[in-house]
């Protein structure tokens, strides 16, 4: 599957933005084996549409950022590796961001807290750090979709897991989903919960009960 020329385009301006304000040039080539690894065949949701919403809702929340660049390039790397029958995922798409910010010269701590935010997208556990909760909320803002675009979203993640049968599929995602909706709040930056958190938790109750 090749890489949507018009996807790149946008992707492209943040990605240069976030090294300029870090004083960095990325490795050549780095950006587009990110872009490769997001167009891989069996992604439909965690593929470059996820990533330019992503960047987008970012875009909306930028001012409540600590250090936009490392939330920016966090957000860019935070799926960078995703395998289905793993279960390191997150684990190497960090591993990745803080290999490739070193070999930039970007200074350690920078690419520690890197290696850290897309860590907190395990989302085992709700962050306390306050850019890790931005880029939490941020991932999580499709929860809170207009109804179509979450339906589209439900039906990409099963797509994804069109392996794995009904029975097992269906009770497991309405658990997944359903801890979701036990949080309270749900979103933890006030800007992505006025957005998001009603819709949302309309979303999460209908699609537990479907």
């Amino acid at each position: 599957m090749g890489v949507p020329l018009h996807l790149t385009t946008v992707l492209r301006p943040p990605w240069d933005a976030a090294w300029h304000a870090l004083g960095r040039q990325p490795s050549p080539g780095l950006f587009e084996a990110l872009m490769r690894r997001y167009a891989e065949p069996h992604r439909h949701y965690h593929a470059l549409q996820h990533l330019a919403e992503c960047l987008d809702a970012f875009e909306q929340e930028r001012a409540q950022a600590a250090r936009p660049a490392e939330v920016a390039l966090a957000l860019f790397f935070h799926d960078a590796i995703y395998e289905l029958q793993a279960s390191d995922n997150e684990a190497r798409s960090a591993d990745w961001a803080r290999d490739a910010l070193r070999a930039a010269g970007v200074a350690d701590d920078v690419a520690a807290r890197v290696h850290a935010l897309v860590m907190a997208t395990l989302h085992d556990a709700q962050p306390t750090e306050p850019d890790a909760q931005l880029l939490v909320d941020i991932d999580l803002s499709i929860l809170g979709a207009p109804p179509e675009r979450f339906a589209e979203y439900e039906q990409q993640i099963r797509r994804e897991y069109a392996h794995v049968p009904p029975e097992v599929f269906e009770p497991r995602r309405k658990l997944i989903l359903g801890r979701f909706l036990a949080r309270e709040p749900l979103y933890q930056t006030p800007g992505v919960r006025g957005r998001c958190e009603a819709q949302a938790r309309l979303n999460l109750r209908q699609a537990i009960g479907a």
